[in-house]
């Protein structure tokens, strides 16, 4: 595992300043999942959603020498099991070219960290079947596939049927 240089990698919070810095590596992460003309997210959508008063998610950045190279996406789901809150990690992307360096492993452990300050139960994510290289990642860190559930979504015209459903 490489040993990273706190000098030139640091890991922050995202600022509203940030918007358009998240959207970008958020377009780059739509692309790598094979997914680029899905994303429909707005800098104003972010600022608002992510970066206001009261955030639905949050963000860190990694930076090498002040250029955003990662980030992770966060927020608090909750187990009724365990009667407390977990940390839910809906995105984490380290840019193709600055991947090996440890930014990745970085940033698994700063919201390790926030799980614990936050005392929360657990971490979880999810990941696309295909992507091999973050399901390995994930298992050197001691992460395990959960495969007794199936992740379910109702998108858009979905809810809406679903709504109206009476």
């Amino acid at each position: 595992m490489p040993k990273i240089d706190q000098a030139q990698f640091v890991i922050r919070a995202a600022r509203a300043a940030d918007a358009a810095t998240i959207l970008a590596l958020i377009r780059e992460l739509a692309e790598y999942e094979r997914a680029p003309n899905e994303v429909v997210a707005t800098e104003d959508q972010l600022r608002e959603v992510l970066l206001s008063a009261h955030p639905a998610a949050e963000v860190l950045l990694g930076e090498e020498n002040g250029e955003a190279v990662c980030f992770a996406l966060f927020f608090h789901n909750f187990s009724t099991w365990l009667g407390r809150r977990g940390l839910y990690l809906e995105d984490l992307f380290v840019r193709p070219d600055m991947r090996g360096k440890g930014y990745g492993r970085a940033l698994l452990v700063r919201l390790a960290q926030i799980a614990q300050e936050r005392d929360c139960g657990r971490m979880e994510w999810a990941v696309l079947d295909w992507n091999e290289p973050a399901i390995q990642f994930y298992r050197k860190l001691g992460a395990r596939p959960n495969e007794e559930w199936t992740i379910f979504r109702l998108t858009g015209d979905g809810i809406t049927q679903l709504a109206m459903d009476t």
